[in-house]
């Protein structure tokens, strides 16, 4: 059992009968949707999942766990996510999949926020993962001009074609690299200023319980 593996079934754990589950996006998110399938089928649990991306949405359905639209719910009881990075204080660089526009404001909306990862994700200061930026395509050469007077370098993410990468929103993404970020939420702020960024990859102050898993399949519960 990886360590990714085991935290996202210790997360699992948590969640009870009748709840709204907000359900992630990335390898470590999709554990937990496995691991949550398999709790459906034992237990008979009864829930009903969010999904955060159109993939999270596709495995979900093929494993039977019964989903509605975010337009459909108000609160989310609990959702389970991963995390490219987090830093001392529980705060996240998410994006790395594509999806934090839908990751946020499904976390944003829940209860808790579970966090879930293996040991090499968790550091003492957030950037050394490229920090996702999602922007709006028209203008987004101007965009990135003003993004890269406050990193290092903002690299436009694109697919093997060399097309821009869109997100399930329609949105490019801009990877920036400035390690560290010292203060995360003064950071986001800032970027947030900038005409043409729609959500930035940062998580601060959202994380409710953090979940490490290690190679022997142990974990390790922060909050």
């Amino acid at each position: 059992m990886t360590g990714k593996e085991a935290a996202a079934r210790k997360a699992v754990g948590y969640v009870e009968h009748g709840m709204t589950l907000g359900l992630g996006t990335g390898s470590t998110a999709t554990f937990a949707i496995q691991a949550l399938s398999e709790r459906l089928l034992l237990e008979k649990l009864k829930i009903t999942g969010v999904p955060t991306s159109r993939r999270s949405r596709d495995l979900a359905l093929s494993l039977g766990i019964p989903l509605t639209d975010f337009a459909n719910v108000t609160r989310l009881d609990l959702t389970i996510d991963g995390a490219d990075e987090v830093d001392a204080n529980l705060n996240l660089i998410k994006g790395g999949g594509g999806a934090l526009v839908q990751e946020k404001i499904v976390a944003a909306a829940s209860d808790r926020l579970l966090i879930i990862c293996d040991e090499s994700k968790v550091k003492p200061q957030l950037g050394e993962f490229p920090l996702p930026v999602a922007v709006i395509p028209f203008g987004w050469q101007s965009t990135h001009l003003q993004l890269t007077s406050l990193c290092e370098t903002a690299t436009l993410r694109v697919n093997l074609d060399n097309t821009p990468y869109l997100t399930d929103d329609h949105l490019y993404i801009l990877d920036l690299h400035c390690n560290p970020i010292i203060d995360p939420a003064h950071f986001e702020k800032t970027l947030r200023q900038i005409p043409g960024v729609a959500q930035v990859g940062l998580f601060c102050g959202m994380t409710s319980r953090l979940i490490i898993g290690f190679e022997d399949g142990t974990v390790e519960e922060r909050s």
